[in-house]
């Protein structure tokens, strides 16, 4: 797990995705925002389910962070978080995670619940779906 970012900023959020995946998009939001420090960058290619699990709760506890980014809503990734949640009363899981959506989450007001933040992101990231045919574009 990594912190992608030149500045030091305090991690709000874990990005969680099949191989490199979480590294590429929380560098993508680095080069866009100079924000990249704000997420956390983790992969759980070779981790089985207890392992994805267990670095979860202990990243949560060492950052003090209670939102999680995953990339796919069926994904071991997303599985893992949803049982940390249930005991973890905290916290918010975002699935399907976008390049918007981060960029959104990361220029979100600090006085911003975690919660509103990321529900705000998912709006933002969900918006910027669309689908282009010939000269239209729809969503």
């Amino acid at each position: 797990m990594s912190a992608i970012g030149s500045e030091e900023l305090v991690p709000r959020a874990i990005v969680v995705g099949h191989a490199s995946f979480s590294d590429g998009i929380v560098s993508a939001v680095d080069q866009i925002t100079g924000r990249g420090g704000m997420l956390l960058s983790f992969s759980n290619a070779g981790l089985g389910r207890e392992e994805i699990e267990a670095q979860l709760r202990e990243q949560l506890a060492r950052y003090n962070v209670s939102v999680i980014f995953t990339d796919l809503p069926g994904g071991s990734a997303t599985l893992a978080a949803r049982r940390v949640m249930h005991d973890t009363q905290t916290l918010t899981l975002v699935t399907g995670v976008n390049l918007a959506a981060l960029i959104d989450f990361v220029f979100c007001d600090e006085g911003t619940s975690p919660t509103d933040a990321a529900r705000h992101a998912a709006d933002k990231g969900c918006a910027a779906l669309t689908v282009a045919t010939g000269t239209s574009a729809t969503r």
